[in-house]
């Protein structure tokens, strides 16, 4: 059986007498040790960074180094990240800040710097792509790399290069990262999280099956808390319980979840690296420092929330056939609700008039924490607000809100706003998720 030392790269080919995985490097004695019998053959790996928003802060300023550390904003606001020193805790991403707080009140919490993790993150997607143009980013932290034919350009196999990949993140960006090696897409996403943080696990076809059988059913992919429920009423907990069953059975049952977990549970997975991974929504959302329950009130974030995605629409030269509104009432209880617009829209005015009414509706008295707004469906910009013999006015307002752009391009964002905006004091603390 192979192995590769993680710190000095010495790699071992000949196969051990035994499948017990060595104690220590012969070469450099270090314990970090890989071993698996297809070692030398895997191409598919997904990396992600270890608590990558906690681990930057935490590089740029020593004197929280060795503390818990949140990532996330005021009393009001959610986690969006926490080290795992935190989350020995029990704080988790997502988790409302109070109860973080709660959970480790010796946290140091730390306002999210997002232009600063951008930056980092881009640093780590260059030095993915200069192994291998198959690169697909799933978020500004983590990534699968195709790296099948590259062995000559290296001069070695594919698990060496991650390895010297990870080290040189350490070494030169400061922060680590964690390495899911396997022959898929899902099976290289779920290695990575096995062995966290600094871990590089395996999964290859001799282990794959032995793996996931024991696993419970929420580790296929799409299987929510709604999904477990009901697959726990139906006596399946472990992937092992869904064996038995035959793809028809399955799809009768669950429908075309059932196809996923037919062939998920089988360890297989024959979708392919796309660098060019297409953009599937742009949304901005705020959290308030108060609980808003005023219909007015909620209208002037409401538009604010719209001009924004609508400049990220065109900055990033996306129309969207869809818009979405969420919401978020004072018991965390989501409420989502899309409608589709007559054409593929950029401009502010149009998601405004789309939302409204679908921020109306829900406006009965409940108070709410969080409100967001996005466009799906995105297509190209060439098809976006056409005219509308329908809607004379239409190109009217299409020009107005051409020349606040201009206005906004050479003057700043808030140089002229729409008289909209100022109706009302809001109670809102806005922070930009997409």
């Amino acid at each position: 059986m192979p192995d590769l030392c993680r710190d000095c790269f010495h790699w071992r080919e000949e196969a051990s007498a035994s499948n017990e995985k060595p104690i220590r490097c012969i070469s450099c004695h270090s314990p970090r040790i890989i071993s698996h019998p297809e070692l030398g053959n895997l191409t598919m790996a997904h990396i992600d960074c270890d608590a990558f928003y906690a681990s930057v802060e935490k590089r740029d300023n020593p004197k929280i180094q060795d503390k818990p550390v949140i990532i996330g904003g005021g009393k009001r606001g959610v986690v969006s990240t926490a080290c795992y020193l935190a989350r020995l805790y029990g704080v988790k991403s997502a988790m409302p800040m109070f109860k973080a707080l709660k959970a480790c009140p010796t946290a140091v919490v730390v306002k999210p710097n997002m232009y600063k993790y951008k930056e980092e993150g881009l640093k780590v997607r260059a030095m993915m792509q200069s192994l291998t143009p198959l690169v697909e980013p799933l978020s500004i932290d983590e990534a699968f790399l195709d790296l099948s034919g590259t062995e000559k350009l290296h001069g070695h196999c594919p698990a060496i290069t991650l390895a010297k990949l990870i080290k040189k993140i350490e070494d030169e960006i400061g922060i680590t990262a964690s390495v899911g090696l396997s022959y898929n897409k899902s099976m290289a996403k779920i290695a990575s999280d096995l062995d966290k943080p600094r871990g590089f696990s395996v999964l290859g076809h001799s282990n794959t099956q032995d793996f996931l059988k024991e696993q419970p059913v929420r580790l296929i992919w799409g299987v929510g808390k709604s999904l477990e429920r009901q697959l726990h009423q139906d006596g399946l907990r472990q992937i092992k319980d869904l064996l038995p069953y035959s793809e028809e059975e399955l799809m009768k049952k669950y429908g075309q979840m059932g196809q996923r977990m037919f062939h998920f549970i089988r360890g297989h997975d024959g979708r392919t690296v796309n660098p060019k991974s297409p953009t599937k929504s742009i949304s901005n959302e705020t959290t308030f420092n108060e609980d808003i329950s005023d219909f007015e009130e909620l209208s002037v974030v409401l538009w604010r929330l719209c001009e924004n995605v609508s400049s990220n629409l065109k900055r990033k030269k996306f129309a969207a056939k869809t818009i979405n509104l969420k919401l978020k009432t004072g018991d965390f209880r989501q409420i989502s609700r899309s409608r589709k617009v007559f054409s593929p829209t950029q401009l502010a005015e149009e998601i405004y008039q789309t939302t409204l009414p679908l921020l109306k509706e829900q406006c009965n008295g409940q108070r709410f924490r969080l409100l967001g707004v996005g466009g799906s469906d995105l297509v190209s910009p060439d098809f976006a607000d056409p005219q509308d013999l329908l809607d004379p006015q239409k190109e009217k307002r299409k020009k107005v809100e051409a020349a606040l752009d201009r206005v906004r391009s050479k003057l700043g964002k808030d140089s002229i706003q729409k008289g909209r905006s100022y109706r009302g004091v809001t109670k809102a603390d806005n922070k930009d998720n997409k």
